[in-house]
């Protein structure tokens, strides 16, 4: 492994302190450069590629695309931070060669998460492929290709994952059912006991549609909260009726947000649906953004009490840009409040819960700062730039077990990521 030791960082990193304002609740925040070369195509809005480890110690592991041995190709790696500021690289391996695939914005990312034995798994690079993935066979070891453990037959694309209580992973993904006419949202499960892969279920499906998976997150209480959008079929940069899920392992029992049971897998006329359709808003099959209202990107939180706090990116009937939205469920059922909408922003977004009160991170498609922070104070938003004068344009964030953000920010121009503690 590639290490370099926490007291040579600064001659190599850069290393920014931002104060933030009264009222956020936070301390200084800090961004690192991370020390190794990053490529192009690390870059995407639904994927989960940062993890975090450790109420004594405090471990950070940052799942990306690295530069390939040709243009447009990319390997994957994790990048791993331990308690002292020491940086190690994990390269993705196929036996003694590097994973290396071949780049496509927005899909060919990767997302990752730690088993509770201390193991990680790696999903990369799979746009209707079948499976591309990765996992450590000793604590903290090199990741190989286990990709033949998975359930074989089916193409899949944008890998969600997330660690369970119990030390078990959960995984969403999307299979093309594509001569059914419809890409379906499929649930699986990593016993960590037994160090095996099974299917849990197919969760969500509905003719002529696609499901595009979000974000999973688990309450204290071992119960999964569940966050996809629909598409029509086969695909569209361009959703609509961003859905929600609870699911409780322990029981098999699936659940609306008002605890409701539903059958699975939900359809459209069965779901939660979170952002309904305005009343001039049609799901149209394209290649490209054909406008209109629809949602774009969409990540989860749960607040104090354990309900889902989700942030969304939506572009409103008559606007050409997209708002960054929140959205909360209460007695009166989903409660919807725009955050910011002053300029247009990129599909990159992700929310968690400090305190009292839930962070909405966000970034602006333009200016010297773009990467920004939103806060609830007094009934109103208040924005905290992040990254002043780096041009991010990606983002992800994982809340660490001591209560840190720990912020994953891609500056694409520069080709460089970023490591950040916001306390």
């Amino acid at each position: 492994m590639n290490k370099i030791k926490g007291w040579k960082l600064g001659l190599i990193m850069t290393v920014l302190m931002i104060l933030l304002p009264a009222g956020t609740g936070t301390a200084a925040a800090v961004l690192e450069e991370v020390p190794f070369p990053m490529d192009s195509s690390n870059q995407a809005g639904w994927w989960s590629p940062v993890a975090t480890y450790g109420l004594g110690y405090e471990y950070a592991y940052m799942a990306y695309n690295a530069p390939g041995t040709e243009a447009g190709k990319h390997t994957v790696a994790i990048a791993r931070r331990d308690n002292d500021g020491i940086w190690s690289k994990l390269p993705l391996m196929n036996g003694t060669v590097p994973a290396q695939y071949t780049d496509d914005l927005g899909h060919n990312q990767p997302s990752m998460a730690r088993d509770g034995s201390g193991r990680f798994h790696v999903f990369a690079s799979m746009h209707s492929n079948p499976w591309h993935y990765y996992r450590s066979d000793t604590v903290g070891g090199i990741p190989q290709n286990h990709s033949d453990e998975l359930p074989q037959g089916m193409t899949v694309t944008y890998p969600v994952l997330t660690t369970a209580p119990n030390g078990d992973l959960y995984l969403l993904v999307r299979v093309d059912k594509d001569t059914a006419g419809k890409r379906e949202a499929v649930l699986f499960r990593w016993n960590n006991a037994d160090s095996v892969w099974s299917q849990v279920k197919v969760i969500a499906a509905h003719l002529n549609r696609s499901v595009y998976p979000d974000d999973l997150v688990f309450d204290a209480n071992g119960d999964l909260h569940i966050l996809f959008e629909w598409a029509y079929f086969a695909a569209s940069p361009l959703r609509h009726q961003l859905s929600y899920l609870k699911y409780r392992p322990s029981t098999g029992e699936f659940t609306k947000a008002d605890g409701t049971p539903v059958q699975t897998p939900v359809s459209l006329t069965t779901a939660d649906i979170v952002q309904p359709l305005a009343p001039g808003e049609v799901y149209v099959q394209s290649g490209s953004d054909p406008g209109g209202p629809g949602v774009q990107s969409a990540k989860m939180t749960l607040n104090s009490a354990g309900r889902p706090v989700i942030a969304y990116r939506y572009r409103e009937e008559g606007s050409a840009d997209f708002s960054v939205k929140q959205a909360t469920y209460g007695t009166g059922g989903w409660n919807l409040q725009t955050v910011y909408n002053a300029a247009p922003t990129t599909a990159a977004i992700d929310v968690t819960w400090a305190g009292n009160a839930a962070r909405i991170y966000y970034v602006k498609s333009s200016g010297n700062d773009r990467a920004f922070m939103a806060v609830n104070t007094s009934g109103s938003w208040t924005e905290t730039s992040l990254a002043p004068g780096i041009p991010v344009e990606r983002l992800a964030v994982d809340r660490s077990p001591k209560g840190i953000d720990i912020l994953y920010l891609v500056d694409v121009i520069n080709l460089k990521l970023y490591y950040g503690r916001n306390d």
